[in-house]
C-alpha cells in the first residue's frame, strides 16, 4: 500500500459516498431532470452566497466555462504566472476560450496592486480589452498560499473601477476558508464568479461546481452543453459530492496540521528543506539543492518505501496531506527522507 503524497486528488471516496452514489435518486441531467444534480447545485449554491450554480466535470472545465461565459473572442485576461489556468491547462485558454492571457507576478500569492493596474491595458484600436481579472485561492498548486476575503476585495474593487469583472478559481478554496477559519460566504462575496472542486480535499470521485448569477449560470450550462459536458444520469456522481460537501470540510484542518508537523519534521533533519513560515495549508514543498540530492533520485528512493510525490523542478518536490494520509504516514515519510539525506 503506497502512501501517495502526490496529490489530493488521489483520495478514494468513502463508504459514504459510494453507497449515496448507488442509491442515487437520477434522471436525464441534460433535461434538467435529475434531482440529485439539482440538490447539489442549489446547496452549493447557498453555501457560496450565490444565486445559482452547475455541475461539471472538471476544475478545468469549468474555469474555461467561466472564461468564454464572461468574455468575447480576443478579450484579455489578467491572471497570475503560477496558476493553474495559465499553466496547466492545455492553452485552452487560446485554444477553446479564445482570449490572451496577460500573466503578472505574485508575492505569496498576491498581486500588487501596481502591477495589476500596469496590466489593465487602456483602450486603444490595436489592443485587446482588459476583461477579466482571475484570481486564484489558494494560490499556487505547488505552494498552497490562502489569500485572506480582504485582499479579494481589493482585488475586486481595483477592477471594477476599471469596468472588470473578477473571476475565481477555487479549486481548494475550502481549504483557504479553513486556513482563515472564514464562512465560504465571505470567502465569494467579493468575486462575480467562482468555481471549487469536489475531488480535492473534498475526496469526492467526480466534479467542479461553477457559481455566479443565474444569468452567468443559464449561459455556462448551454457553453458546457456545446463542448460536451452534458451528462445524463450525473446524479449518482453528484451524490458523492453532497456526502463530501456535508462530511469532509470539518475535517480539512487535519490536513493542515499534518502538513505542519511534516515540514517541522523535515525542518528537523535540515532547516533549508522548507520554509515552514510558508506551509499555509496542505501543501509543502521541499528542496533538496542545499542537501545535493536531485528530485528524481529522492522521488525514486522514496517509491522503493512505498512513498510517492511529485517531482517540481531538478531538486525540488511537492508534498500534500489529505484524507488517505494519516499523522503516522507523515512520520513515516519524515524517517525515510532523513535516511535518504543522511
Amino acid at each position: 500500500m503506497y502512501k501517495d503524497f502526490r496529490s489530493d486528488t488521489v483520495t478514494q471516496a468513502t463508504s459514504e459516498m459510494r453507497k449515496a452514489m448507488m442509491e442515487a435518486e437520477v434522471g436525464d441531467d441534460i433535461l434538467g431532470e435529475d434531482p440529485t444534480v439539482k440538490k447539489l447545485e442549489d446547496m452549493s449554491a447557498v453555501m457560496f452566497g450565490k444565486e445559482a450554480a452547475l455541475l461539471t466535470v472538471s476544475g478545468t472545465m469549468a474555469n474555461q466555462i467561466a472564461i468564454m461565459a464572461l468574455t468575447q473572442l480576443g478579450d484579455e485576461i489578467i491572471l497570475g504566472e503560477e496558476t493553474h489556468m495559465y499553466n496547466l491547462e492545455v492553452g485552452a485558454l487560446a485554444a477553446l476560450s479564445c482570449v490572451q492571457a496577460r500573466p503578472i507576478p505574485s508575492n505569496l500569492g498576491r498581486f500588487a496592486v501596481k502591477a495589476v493596474k500596469k496590466a489593465i491595458r487602456p483602450w486603444g484600436v490595436q489592443s485587446p480589452i482588459s476583461r477579466v481579472l482571475c484570481l486564484e485561492n489558494t494560490y499556487d498548486l505547488n505552494r498552497g498560499y490562502p489569500l485572506p476575503p480582504e485582499y479579494q476585495a481589493e482585488m475586486a474593487q481595483l477592477a471594477r473601477e476599471h469596468d472588470m469583472t473578477v473571476y475565481l478559481d477555487g479549486a481548494r478554496i475550502f481549504n483557504a476558508a479553513e486556513a482563515f477559519k472564514a464562512d465560504l460566504k465571505q470567502m465569494a462575496q467579493d468575486v462575480d464568479a467562482l468555481q471549487f472542486c469536489l475531488t480535492k480535499g473534498l475526496a469526492a470521485p467526480f466534479g467542479s461546481i461553477l457559481l455566479g448569477t443565474q444569468s452567468f449560470i443559464d449561459k455556462a450550462r448551454w457553453i458546457k452543453q456545446r463542448i460536451g459536458g452534458g451528462m445524463r444520469q450525473a446524479g449518482h456522481m453528484a451524490a458523492a459530492g453532497i456526502v463530501a460537501l456535508t462530511t469532509m470540510q470539518e475535517r480539512l484542518h487535519e490536513d493542515h496540521t499534518n502538513a505542519l508537523r511534516l515540514a517541522n519534521g523535515l525542518v528537523d533533519i535540515d532547516d533549508r528543506l522548507v520554509d515552514v513560515g510558508k506551509v499555509k495549508t496542505n501543501v509543502v514543498q521541499i528542496d533538496f539543492e542545499p542537501v545535493g540530492k536531485e528530485a528524481a533520485f529522492v522521488t525514486e528512493e522514496l517509491l522503493k518505501q512505498h512513498i510517492k510525490v511529485k517531482p517540481i523542478g531538478p531538486s525540488a518536490c511537492r508534498m500534500i496531506t489529505h484524507w488517505g494520509i494519516t499523522e503516522a504516514d507523515v512520520d513515516y515519510a519524515v524517517a525515510a527522507i532523513r535516511k535518504i539525506i543522511k
